[in-house]
């Protein structure tokens, strides 16, 4: 099967927002007198953030607002920070416009709230791009369940074997590849020798190296 279907993950990949959580989660978790230091954010990677501060109430419990208020506070924090200090990485409106103009359906698949996804999508004007947009809310599990990435597909009507993803990733890059589908690593500067990125089909420094022979090639 030819693959003319593209599958993007939001955070750290067509977003420079990645940084921000960290900051948005430790202001809201200060706020609410929660014990917990950004060092420990580490044992929640890729977990969503419901998932995130329902791990803190068993981890480090404290008393007042309930996790999902927490939550919400957290996304409407980072919604907030992104519009102010996110921007949209290198490469990206190049990329998105030449699978466009190739007639690939692109999709979004990300682990962000949808509240954040089409907040951030549209501040950016990125939505005229996409075919359709997919939060891990949406589905059981989140990443590195291959769920997010899966239900994109189906509403897309195209076969698994027809996507190539485009994650910054560890555990993108495993839902991507469980999911049956090729998968483009473009992780940052600080983790892109990590071993576990040989997963991947591809791996590149930047948005701005992307072709269309290269995903031919997949």
């Amino acid at each position: 099967m030819n693959i003319n279907t593209a599958l993007f993950d939001m955070d750290g990949l067509l977003l420079d927002t990645e940084p921000l959580w960290g900051e948005s989660m430790l202001r809201i978790a200060q706020k609410h007198h929660i014990p917990i230091t950004q060092g420990l954010f580490k044992e929640t990677t890729g977990l969503r953030i419901c998932e995130v501060t329902d791990y803190w109430a068993v981890k480090y419990p404290w008393k007042g607002a309930p996790a999902a208020v927490v939550a919400d506070e957290i996304v409407e924090d980072i919604i907030a920070l992104a519009k102010q200090k996110g921007r949209v990485m290198p490469g990206v409106l190049a990329s998105l416009g030449m699978l466009k103009e190739q007639g690939f359906k692109i999709g979004l698949a990300s682990s962000s709230p949808t509240q954040m996804i089409h907040a951030l999508v549209d501040f950016f004007q990125l939505t005229s791009y996409f075919d359709c947009m997919t939060s891990a809310d949406e589905v059981a599990l989140g990443k590195p369940h291959p769920a997010v990435f899966m239900k994109c597909a189906e509403q897309l009507n195209s076969h698994s074997m027809e996507c190539v993803v485009l994650e910054d990733s560890v555990n993108g890059v495993i839902a991507g590849k469980a999911a049956r589908m090729k998968v483009i690593a473009i992780p940052d500067a600080a983790h892109y020798n990590k071993p576990q990125f040989t997963l991947a089909d591809a791996k590149l420094k930047s948005m701005e190296e992307l072709t269309i022979s290269l995903i031919h090639q997949l």
